[in-house]
């Protein structure tokens, strides 16, 4: 899925506009601005000042959100952020973010009317490496960003 469907569903999903995503941003030490989040938030990559979102810039906003939502733990180090998403990446940072369980993923994913079993959940979250691992394909990811706007922002 394209980190700019991602954003915007994200904005969506929370109700923010541009200048909020700037400061989630900035949480992390990113420095973008309006401008730039603007042409991230186009939906079309015909549509005049499109750009396509970094992959480092989703990172920072996705460990923004958790710092948004969670708050910032000053006893740990901070960590070191991805240059490479991907969905899996980007369904753990915002099981992190909104303090998801496995069957709170589960009923999420209910919601939006994509049924899942646990195992088929287990497998996203795992290494990859692991035998088990996964890859998040974009069709579950959109469902679930579905799945969590309809649990937050009601039906």
């Amino acid at each position: 899925m394209l980190n700019n469907d991602t954003l915007r569903s994200i904005r969506y999903m929370l109700d923010l506009g541009d200048v909020h995503v700037v400061d989630i941003l900035a949480l992390t030490g990113f420095k973008a601005t309006r401008e730039e989040v603007e042409a991230w938030l186009k939906k079309d990559e015909n549509e005049p000042g499109f750009a396509a979102m970094p992959d480092v810039a989703m990172a920072h906003f996705l460990d923004g959100l958790i710092v948004h939502r969670r708050g910032r733990d000053e006893s740990q180090p901070p960590r070191p952020v991805e240059t490479r998403i991907n969905n899996n990446t980007v369904l753990k940072k915002l099981r992190v973010a909104f303090e998801l369980k496995e069957d709170d993923i589960l009923a999420i994913m209910g919601e939006a009317g994509f049924r899942v079993s646990k195992g088929e959940v287990n497998a996203l979250f795992r290494q990859p490496k692991h035998s088990n691992f996964r890859l998040c394909g974009d069709q579950f990811l959109r469902n679930f960003l579905k799945g969590l706007t309809l649990r937050l922002r009601g039906k």
